[in-house]
């Protein structure tokens, strides 16, 4: 499970350190690619297989099920990381996340997000909006 927030650096050849209470969890392999909220999702291999099979699972005639393959799998870039936990991040992907030196590594569950400060920032003020907005919610059961 990933949990809490995390301030990490990417180098000038685009490695990211991994956190390091997060990473026994990844050391078999992940999976990098792009959200549609403008960050970028670390999957260990294991929970990106299941993702993988119930996406390729859904209607190949339904739109929406097209875009959400596309999004993922042709940004996904799957790898291990090096002897000192580092990741590094395709080019592509950090620049679609506007990721330069700087990130925030995000634990949601069963993956990471990784924002860059400013859209971090941007996205932790609308969390803290939307969790005054108790309906909100309680329409999620929470």
């Amino acid at each position: 499970m990933f949990l809490g927030r995390n301030a990490h650096t990417v180098d000038d050849k685009g490695r990211l350190a991994l956190p390091a209470k997060h990473r026994l969890r990844l050391t078999e392999g992940l999976v990098i690619t792009a959200s549609f909220e403008r960050c970028l999702l670390v999957y260990p291999m294991d929970e990106f297989k299941l993702l993988f099979d119930k996406v390729s699972a859904l209607p190949m005639i339904d739109a929406q099920a097209g875009i959400l393959r596309r999004m993922l799998f042709m940004n996904a870039s799957d790898m291990v990381p090096d002897k000192q936990n580092r990741v590094v991040v395709p080019k592509e992907l950090r620049e679609y996340a506007g990721i330069s030196t700087d990130a925030i590594v995000v634990g949601v569950g069963r993956w990471l997000e990784v924002w860059s400060p400013e859209a971090w920032l941007t996205q932790q003020t609308e969390i803290e909006k939307q969790s005054q907005d108790r309906a909100a919610l309680a329409r999620l059961g929470v």
